[in-house]
Formats: structure tokens, C-alpha cells, sequence
């Protein structure tokens, strides 16, 4: 298996793109991706999107995107994986350049989420749940979350101020990315007098839905150019895991499996440990889900997450610098596309390239997109060499 290089990245803003079709997000990210990497073309394109055939009336996304970006004639599939469909995409991308079957090849997410009514995302999102047992019941994702998020606190004694820091970490660090949704900080005062979406989860401890792409041009490690001055950022470690689907399933479920069972091959492929990694892009879909990541990947006891955030240790400045771009929370959840968004502000940081939020000597960058309540979760850990 041949090591891979990330050599170009491409977003859009997330935001309410009236004007944009799905095939034009995607098709912006992917151009600035390869622009970023000096390319005009590629071998291969992997379409990370969830919700396209139902909100969007469009499959086929993989031809679909590569028709407009002026690929014909490449290979060109769509993957779908729930939320972490971004992530997945980026793993086929990866598998794909690493086995010598391709040697460029471009992973898009993309989502376009605010055309469609509330209602109807809701029961959309709701798909990536049990079906006779989870949706079938009532269930939103808010829902399980809040149902996640009470036990938490029951068994744990934490109160739902202690998740504060969370938002208000993203929040203000979204304030420096100009792609990021939101541009205003928080307050803890904002964040408890916040509306109560699904008790004991309030709007402030939700991300937004919106529209955006991502994208990411992947090679051998062996074709670059070391001389050009730009950094070499290599994927060390990509790896995925499952659980069950409906959380009621679960040995134990306060306890992410998936997530812990895909960080631990992750590191052991990257040949580094929790302590060893610089920014950490969590999958804060919800507050709950910032604490149950960093306990599983390794970074905080069990039942301790929210000590790391109350701590002050999961700024830019701090021991696991989360969000540093906004995150979920802040840069919004397009939910197809996170996965990339997370790859894309990883790059940034071991780039240095980072601006305001810039975490200080950034060497190792771990991204974790999870899929569902945590029954498909990817982690990908990258080094700047």
C-alpha cells in the first residue's frame, strides 16, 4: 500500500445558498480543490452527500458532479454514509490512491439542506436511525440526543451549564472563519437562556443544518514535489468502525464504540497516541456528542469530558483544541459534507493557515465524523512531515 498526500483543498461557505444548485457547491469546492493542488483534472471523484435523493430529487451524484467539474470520463461514485458520508468519501479517495488503482483522485461532501422545509429535513435525518424502533417511535436525532444527554447527566452529575464551554468555544472560533455560518460569539448567559429544543437540549446546544461542499485532492506521497516549500501533509491513519444502529441496542450506551474501536486504529497506524495529537475536529452535532468523542477517542475519562471544556483546554490554546474552525456548531452541519470540512480545516492548520484560530505548532491533526447516534464513526489522523 502506497502513503497518500493531501495536496489541495476547496470549500464553500456553509449558508443558505438560494442561488446555488447541489451540482454547483460541489463543483465549487472540487475546481478550488484542485486549483489549490495546480491540477486541471483527476482520475477519480468520491461524492460524499446523504440527503440528495430525498431533499434534493437528485441521485447519480457521482456523474452527476463530474459532468459539471469537466470529469467525463473518470471514475466517479456516490457514498453514503449518514452524517459521516464526508469521511467516507474521503476514505474511498484514500483507498483508492493508497492500492496504486488511482493516483488522483478528489473527495467531495456536499450538502444543500434549507430548500426543503424544517419538518421535512427533520424526518429526512431521522433515516439514519431505526426505522421500525428509533423514527418509526417519534425519535428525532435531537431526541436521542436529549435522551443521551439526560442519562449522561444522571449518571455522571453533571448540570446542563457545565456543557457551556462547548459552544462557546466553537462560537468564538468561528468568528475568524470567513466560511463558517456563524460570526457571532456566545455567552454563557446566551447559551442557558437559549430556547429549549428537546429537553435538556437548547438551541444553543445543537448545530445548524445548512448548505455547503468540501473537498480534498488525494496522491501518492511518492509524486510530490518536497522542493515547492508548501508543507507535506500525509494521511497516517484512516480508519471506520460501526455499532448498532438504534442506541437502545447498545451494551452500553453512553459509551461510543465505534468511535473508540476507529481512534484505536487510527493511532496505531499513525504510530501516535491521544497525547500526541495537536487539533482534534470532533463531530459536535451536539454538545453531548463533544464529551462522549473526546472520553472514547481518548482524551478524557470516562464521564469527564466536560471537565476539558470547563478547564479552558479545548481552546486553540489548550491541551485538545477542538472545533478550531467552529466546528459542527458554529461553521454549521451540512450534513453530507462535515466530514470534508473536517479534513479541509485539518489541512489548514498543519498548513498554518489557520489565521486567528491558528493552533501553535500544529503537527498532528485527528478528524472524527460520526454517522447516526454514533453507529458509523471514521477517524482519519493527519501529519504535516
Amino acid at each position: 500500500m502506497r502513503e497518500v498526500a493531501v495536496i489541495g483543498i476547496g470549500q464553500t461557505k456553509v449558508d443558505e445558498h438560494w442561488d446555488l444548485s447541489l451540482r454547483e457547491l460541489a463543483g465549487m469546492a472540487v475546481l478550488d480543490a484542485l486549483a489549490d493542488a495546480h491540477l486541471d483534472g483527476a482520475q477519480a471523484l468520491y461524492v460524499g452527500n446523504m440527503l440528495g435523493g430525498s431533499a434534493n430529487s437528485q441521485q447519480h451524484l457521482g456523474t452527476y458532479i463530474a459532468d459539471w467539474v469537466g470529469l467525463r470520463g473518470a471514475e466517479a461514485l456516490h457514498i453514503e454514509s449518514a452524517c459521516s458520508s464526508g469521511a467516507a468519501a474521503f476514505r474511498s479517495a484514500l483507498m483508492a490512491v493508497s492500492s496504486g488503482a488511482v493516483d488522483v483522485a478528489v473527495a467531495v461532501g456536499v450538502e444543500k439542506m434549507t430548500d426543503s422545509p424544517g419538518n421535512e429535513i427533520t424526518g429526512e435525518l431521522a433515516t439514519a436511525a431505526d426505522a421500525d424502533y428509533e423514527a418509526g417511535m417519534g425519535l428525532s436525532f435531537v431526541a436521542l440526543n436529549a435522551l443521551l444527554m439526560r442519562r449522561y447527566m444522571h449518571e455522571y452529575g453533571w448540570k446542563h451549564e457545565h456543557f457551556a464551554p462547548f459552544s462557546i468555544n466553537a462560537h468564538a472560533n468561528a468568528v475568524h472563519n470567513p466560511c463558517a455560518r456563524f460570526h457571532e460569539p456566545i455567552t454563557e448567559k446566551s447559551y442557558l437562556r437559549a430556547p429549549m429544543v428537546a429537553e435538556p437540549i437548547n438551541l444553543m446546544d445543537a448545530s445548524p443544518i445548512g448548505d455547503g461542499a468540501a473537498a480534498a485532492v488525494l496522491v501518492p506521497l511518492e509524486r510530490l514535489n518536497r522542493n515547492n516549500g508548501r508543507p507535506v501533509i500525509r494521511v497516517a491513519g484512516s480508519a471506520a468502525a460501526t455499532d448498532t444502529i438504534a442506541i437502545h441496542s447498545r451494551r452500553d450506551g453512553l459509551w461510543l464504540r465505534a468511535a473508540e474501536l476507529s481512534a484505536r486504529q487510527a493511532y496505531a497506524q499513525a504510530g501516535v497516541g491521544p497525547q500526541d495529537v495537536d487539533v482534534f475536529e470532533l463531530h459536535d452535532a451536539f454538545t453531548i456528542m463533544a464529551a462522549l468523542s473526546l472520553e472514547a477517542s481518548g482524551f478524557a475519562e470516562r464521564g469527564q469530558g466536560p471537565r476539558l471544556a470547563l478547564d479552558g483546554e479545548i481552546t486553540p490554546e489548550g491541551k485538545v483544541p477542538i472545533a478550531t474552525r467552529g466546528g459542527l456548531k458554529a461553521r454549521g452541519h451540512p450534513v453530507g459534507a462535515t466530514g470534508m470540512y473536517q479534513i479541509v480545516e485539518l489541512v489548514q492548520q498543519l498548513r498554518c493557515e489557520a489565521g486567528g484560530t491558528q493552533v501553535p505548532g500544529a503537527r498532528v491533526g485527528m478528524a472524527q465524523n460520526i454517522g447516526g447516534s454514533g453507529s458509523n464513526i471514521l477517524t482519519t489522523i493527519l501529519v504535516r512531515e
